[in-house]
């Protein structure tokens, strides 16, 4: 018997990184994208809010509280607790496009903070994991954060399934 398309989707396995996200309501709304992907979402810490701030709550909604979400203190807490089988970098220091990138189950996708994108040290330490989102546009430098995740997350999505 076939697969059902709902029991393929139930087999999406990859996840969503946030490094030091600053705006509530972009997390907010990466939350809920999660919980539509059915795919869960890390904070890195530093935040710049409190995760009760009720602009997670209002860009969430009521889909907050089905959120798989984890918060890890440090990178390197992130990476002991979560094993990603793979991470892959979303940033505009990216070279590749992220539509070269062939996603695996088991994928982190990692994206850094509104103002200033990751930290500085990991564009080095994963500079052959850094993808883009192509901006054929002249005038803007990047795209907002949860549009970001949304590409980059539907993509994974669409090629997993």
């Amino acid at each position: 018997m076939p697969v059902s398309v709902v029991q393929e989707y139930q087999a999406m396995d990859f996840s969503v990184v946030l490094v030091r996200p600053e705006i509530p309501h972009n997390t907010g709304a990466i939350g809920r994208l999660c919980v539509g992907l059915g795919i869960p979402l890390h904070l890195v810490r530093p935040l710049g809010f409190r995760l009760d701030d009720r602009s997670i709550q209002r860009a969430g909604l009521d889909y907050w509280k089905s959120l798989d979400v984890a918060i890890h203190d440090t990178w390197e807490e992130y990476l002991s607790a979560a094993r990603p089988t793979r991470l892959l970098m979303l940033s505009t220091h990216g070279e590749r496009s992220l539509y070269e990138c062939a996603f695996r189950k088991g994928d982190a996708l990692v994206f850094g903070n509104e103002s200033s994108g990751l930290p500085e040290e990991m564009y080095e330490r994963y500079r052959e994991s850094l993808f883009r989102i192509p901006m054929p546009g002249e005038h803007a430098r990047s795209i907002n954060l949860a549009n970001s995740v949304a590409i980059a997350a539907y993509e994974c999505f669409r090629q997993l399934m």
